[in-house]
């Protein structure tokens, strides 16, 4: 079964690369720069809070605040990628997201860090929705895309756990700050090889439309912090986001240059990308989420054990992705691999119900790793290319900041949905299982929508 995509090869905006290696190097260091964002300060926490003598609940937002401007600022970001260019809008992005870290691993006080690791959340909102962009517009249509989507997939599949662990070992040798000035590093690296690398290009006309921008972008910045909140706050802030977004879609069906086009949801393929990218992430990080409180509150690992511990499940990504996923996407449609993809993290997900107080490593915790990992290596590839199927070039930043959205939704309100069915049981295992038992039966099903569903 061939791969539902639209034939880009004749298109102007797919223009020939001379080092298409260098191209994916730069595309798929910016993801990781993105993805591992969220999680690389995680191990780092526990020192954070110590510098700057934070309670849990101002510590929390080290982490938050990120994922806040990060899912936020996605609509916007593809929206300025299509109008004003992919290239200029992916190198601002990373200048900012690299600038930022910077500041962050200098900041004198608990302000500074925080308002450094929002303004890289926006870095990447800005260069994650036009790298995409970039990726299928200068890779034709066929088995170079397909090649190129399973690599940028893997790497982006993979840098939230190897986020977490390269945190870890870092906080351990080098002390926090050295997790922020890696950041830097790496940004500086993709910066240089970005002009040599990637291809320019004028956006597409059109404007940006200013009031669906600020009600989309606060709408989704507030359904991030409210569900990241507990009490009557949570509820005053989710019903604000409602009331927002519920705007933000009246705008866009009424303007002639909407931020988001909403068409883009009666191609069954996006519908079909967008379920996916939420249910791989309520599962995958939901795991990651409950995996350090498991392995290090009742099997007594350090920090570092438990990051080492998951390591193989970014190596079942990293592998599948990479030397699978791009072959069978030339046999298959996508939607059979992200079904296939789902059952598979489901199943995993599901296996860690067999999880005892006193668990073996090799046969509670392994396998269920293992198994949803080659099931986002499937997932993750097919999704990015789903997220474009029958979407014109010209909307290309947006659809995939759609993708990416999604995802980010699924890791926050997913795992918050986790979060409280655990809470739902006396016994703290057994609230774990619950969790377990609500992310795989949510993959599943959603396997079944998708496997049923007829062909864009």
């Amino acid at each position: 079964m061939a791969v539902e995509e639209v034939d880009a090869t004749s298109d102007p905006a797919v223009e020939p690369l001379r080092r298409p290696g260098l191209a994916l190097g730069v595309l798929a260091g910016a993801l990781a720069l993105d993805v591992s964002g969220l999680g690389v300060l995680n191990a780092a926490l526990p020192s954070v809070g110590t510098r700057f003598d934070l309670d849990d609940t101002t510590l929390q937002w080290v982490m938050t605040a990120y994922a806040v401007t990060f899912a936020g600022f996605l609509l916007i970001g593809g929206r300025l990628a299509d109008v004003l260019g992919r290239r200029r809008v992916f190198e601002a992005g990373v200048a900012l997201f690299t600038a930022s870290a910077l500041v962050g691993a200098l900041a004198p006080d608990t302000a500074v860090l925080l308002g450094a690791r929002g303004a890289q959340g926006i870095g990447a909102a800005l260069s994650g929705p036009a790298a995409l962009a970039l990726l299928t517009g200068t890779f034709p249509a066929g088995p170079a895309r397909n090649r190129a989507l399973s690599v940028y997939a893997a790497v982006g599949a993979a840098s939230f756990s190897g986020g977490v662990l390269l945190g870890g070992v870092l906080t351990q040798l080098l002390g926090w700050r050295s997790v922020l000035w890696f950041s830097v590093l790496l940004g500086l690296a993709v910066l240089a090889a970005t002009r040599a690398g990637l291809p320019g290009g004028a956006g597409h006309s059109g404007r940006l439309d200013l009031p669906g921008a600020i009600s989309g972008t606060l709408g989704l910045t507030l359904l991030i912090v409210g569900v990241s909140s507990d009490g009557a706050t949570a509820w005053g802030v989710l019903g604000a986001a409602v009331v927002l977004l519920a705007l933000f879609v009246v705008r866009e069906h009424r303007t002639a240059d909407p931020v988001l086009p909403l068409g883009l949801f009666r191609i069954t393929s996006v519908r079909s990308a967008s379920l996916a990218a939420f249910l791989q992430y309520t599962g995958s990080v939901g795991m990651l989420f409950f995996a350090p409180l498991y392995l290090q509150g009742m099997l007594h690992y350090s920090p570092f054990e438990s990051g080492v511990a998951l390591v193989p499940m970014s190596l079942a990504v990293f592998l599948t992705a990479n030397f699978a996923t791009g072959r069978l996407l030339a046999r298959y449609a996508p939607r059979t691999l992200m079904a296939v993809g789902l059952v598979l993290i489901g199943v995993g997900t599901g296996l860690w119900l067999g999880t005892p107080h006193d668990g073996s490593y090799l046969w509670h915790v392994l396998p269920g790793l293992v198994i949803s990992g080659i099931g986002q290596g499937l997932n993750f590839p097919s999704m990015t290319s789903a997220a474009l199927a029958g979407v014109p070039t010209r909307q290309h930043a947006v659809a995939g900041a759609v993708n990416v959205v999604t995802q980010q939704i699924g890791a926050s309100v997913g795992v918050a949905v986790m979060v409280l069915v655990a809470a739902t049981s006396d016994d703290q295992l057994g609230g774990y299982h619950l969790a377990y038992v609500a992310a795989a039966v949510a993959c599943l099903l959603g396997a079944a929508f998708i496997a049923v569903r007829r062909r864009a």
